[in-house]
């Protein structure tokens, strides 16, 4: 059998932007305070839907990360959360150039590179299952 490689589950990038997200998510929450490309793109529940988004993914993802357990519950727990991590944030992209244009270009790009990176790295843990899969079939074949 050869080398199993999974990706490391500790990146630095990836772990800070996990931690901000929840505590933007319940500042937006307590304080009562939105961008104004959200409120004006967003109706209401939606708006309330992304900044628990933001908490969920935040805590999902890092409690995926710095899982105890098998590695394929940890990995599947961080895929999840880097999925819907990607989708609120193109969300936020799409509510920033709607409302204000080529004003938001810098933010834009800034906020569509966090949704491509989350989506990228949900690529990654996506092959790093199926890897884990096959080895673990590997192993109960092997022992037989």
């Amino acid at each position: 059998m050869g080398h199993l490689r999974i990706r490391s589950r500790h990146q630095p990038f990836e772990v800070a932007a996990l931690a901000m997200a929840p505590i933007c998510g319940v500042l937006l929450l307590t304080l009562g305070v939105r961008p104004s490309s959200v409120q004006m793109s967003m109706p209401v529940p939606i708006q309330i839907g992304w900044e628990i988004g933001l908490i969920a993914v935040g805590a999902g993802g890092l409690l995926g990360i710095l899982w105890p357990g098998r590695l394929s519950t940890g990995l599947g727990i961080e895929l999840a959360s880097v999925v819907v991590f990607g989708t609120i944030s193109g969300m936020y992209t799409m509510a920033l150039l709607v409302v204000s244009g080529r004003q938001a270009v810098a933010a834009a790009s800034f906020i569509t590179a966090l949704a491509v990176g989350s989506l990228w790295r949900a690529v990654q843990i996506a092959i790093d299952l199926r890897r884990l899969a096959r080895a673990s079939q590997c192993t109960i074949h092997e022992s037989v």
